[in-house]
């Protein structure tokens, strides 16, 4: 008998699993009136593909509910590049962390709808429950917990039904809040039954290796970040790459549209579309643009000294000192574009350029020097002064240039 013609492919079907996809690992939490309705419409109607896709390739669970969508992305063991921010970008402390889960535990047994000084007895309770010494009369805890408080806003999890939650650290402002159940529920991604330190909570997310984990581990480090070392791997996962990273070039295409550069040194995943990121590089900004300028002056130089035998070489070592003197050429050079408080404070301006850096996967910082990743060398920026408006003001260089 003549064999059937295989089904015809359905791309604007395989088109709309691959946008909601690349939503999911940008806002793994969705829900209705959260602002992206269109993509919660997308996953709720290819959520069968979509949970086979994250559980097969990166382990991951989705959960699908009628108002809300979870992608449950476990992180990638002790790294600490993806935390959580307050709202004035600040990275939340240990202490912040702590509150958070505190106002969480709390938030299981309290009413729907609350003041927050009912929600703050409430967490001082969950506080003498675990042994955590509290005190909120000091404005360190106080603004902790605010954090924690707005963290949750900004998850969907609280909302401000009246009042004025956002000066309740340093004024002690009353507000009304509604706590939804439903996507509190959702909030904790690891099992903690058993879990009794925070070694046990890693150990929980892991994938044993008889469960594909050199394949799982090396997927979630292309998918949460773009720089892949091949320092990084274990040599299981090394030897799993060298045998397949052609192949899962084209997975990356295929399910997130990602592109995968291949080097000696590991792989850079490339967004074409620009939007798969949670922090742009170079992006816009006096920092952001000093930081690219600075990291072309440091591959310069180290082309200079070492030349060709670069090639393979994936972290390379430049003194501190050496990138102080360099930073400093390019502050003389383009200081016309920077910012005001950039101009008058050049040292707070590389510490901001090499964080920008180092959240990238670029560079890490070590007491004495800094190490710059093979990567680096990509970058090739056309800097030029341009004019911008018509008060004539005058930026560091295009938005568009690279």
């Amino acid at each position: 008998m003549p064999e059937r013609p295989a089904p015809a492919t359905d791309f604007t079907a395989e088109n709309e699993i691959r946008t909601a996809a690349r939503t999911l690992l940008r806002r793994p939490l969705l829900y209705d009136g959260g602002g992206h309705d269109d993509e919660l419409r997308l996953v709720r109607r290819h959520r069968v593909e979509l949970a086979r896709l994250f559980a097969d390739g990166l382990r991951y669970r989705l959960v699908v509910e009628p108002g809300v969508v979870r992608l449950y992305k476990v992180g990638l063991g002790r790294d600490h590049s993806r935390g959580l921010h307050r709202r004035s970008g600040t990275p939340f402390s240990p202490r912040g962390y702590a509150l958070l889960t505190l106002t969480l535990a709390a938030l299981t047994r309290c009413r729907s709808q609350l003041m927050v000084d009912e929600l703050v007895a409430q967490i001082r309770s969950a506080a003498a429950d675990a042994g955590i010494d509290l005190d909120l009369d000091a404005i360190a805890d106080r603004r902790a917990m605010h954090g924690a408080l707005l963290a949750l806003c900004d998850l969907g999890v609280l909302s401000e039904r009246d009042g004025d939650l956002e000066h309740w650290a340093d004024q002690r402002t009353l507000s009304l809040l509604d706590v939804r159940r439903d996507r509190l529920a959702l909030m904790v991604a690891a099992p903690l039954g058993n879990c009794q330190r925070a070694d046990d909570v890693i150990r929980q997310m892991s994938v044993p290796s008889a469960a594909g984990g050199a394949r799982v581990a090396v997927r979630r480090h292309l998918a949460e970040k773009p720089v892949l070392s091949l320092s990084d791997l274990t040599d299981e996962q090394r030897e799993w790459w060298r045998r397949n990273r052609n192949r899962e070039r084209e997975w990356f295409r295929q399910r997130f549209g990602l592109e995968l550069e291949l080097r000696a040194e590991g792989a850079v995943a490339i967004d074409p579309l620009g939007e798969l990121t949670d922090r742009e590089f170079p992006g816009g900004g006096s920092a952001r643009h000093f930081a690219l300028l600075l990291l072309d002056a440091v591959i310069n130089e180290l082309r200079g000294i070492h030349g060709s035998t670069l090639h393979g070489t994936e972290w390379m070592t430049v003194p501190s000192a050496a990138v102080r003197r360099l930073a400093g050429d390019v502050f003389t050079t383009w200081r016309e574009g920077l910012k005001k408080s950039h101009k008058a404070d050049p040292e707070a301006l590389l510490f901001e350029a090499l964080e920008v850096l180092e959240a990238a996967g670029l560079v890490r910082q070590t007491d004495d020097a800094v190490l710059v990743h093979a990567a680096g060398s990509r970058y090739a920026p056309r800097p030029a002064l341009v004019e911008a408006g018509a008060a004539g003001e005058r930026s560091l260089f295009d938005e568009d240039t690279r």
